[in-house]
């Protein structure tokens, strides 16, 4: 009989095996990329304008006492069409939008606004993501709240959308 329960053992090491998988299945865990300039300054950088016309954004530009929302976003991106409506509202009431474009081109950009609405005080473009990994920023769209003093106090990983905007609400009146 005792040689028959060691028959056991791989078949024991094997469903705990499973178990194990099916349980990291169920529950997997969060891949999220937190920029770790929450609470820090905003880095240096000095985009040029997007559009003619229309001013570029630095760093400088977000120091100036009033707080921000800066959006990095792209025409090429499908979440940024689901966003717009809902930063045209952010707007509507009162948060000033900056945006950095990333990778992407004038013209893209000018049909995208013309299409979805422009919440945008300014535009810098970011031709190579530069910009968007000094702030750590992972993918498009994605947003900060800047404080008047340009210190980066929320950020907001992919579109925000309507049922996100008392949070937006709420982080932007504490940043003032």
């Amino acid at each position: 009989m005792k040689g028959k329960v060691w028959l056991l053992v791989p078949l024991l090491i094997f469903l705990g095996f499973v178990a194990a998988v099916s349980w990291r299945l169920a529950a997997p865990q969060d891949t999220t990329i937190r920029s770790r300039l929450v609470g820090q300054p905003l880095p240096q950088f000095a985009l040029q304008p997007m559009l003619p016309g229309r001013p570029g954004l630095g760093t400088a530009d977000l120091a100036d006492g009033r707080p921000r929302l800066v959006n990095v976003f792209a025409s090429w991106c499908v979440p940024c069409i689901a966003e717009a409506p809902t930063l045209m509202d952010l707007k509507r009431r009162g948060v000033s939008i900056e945006a950095i474009a990333v990778r992407d081109t004038p013209a893209d950009v000018g049909g995208f606004l013309r299409d979805h609405g422009d919440p945008f005080a300014r535009i810098g473009a970011d031709p190579v993501g530069e910009a968007q990994i000094a702030l750590g920023s992972s993918g498009v769209p994605e947003s900060f709240i800047v404080d008047g003093r340009g210190v980066i106090r929320y950020q907001h990983i992919g579109p925000i959308m309507a049922q996100d905007v008392p949070l937006i609400m709420a982080e932007w009146r504490k940043a003032q």
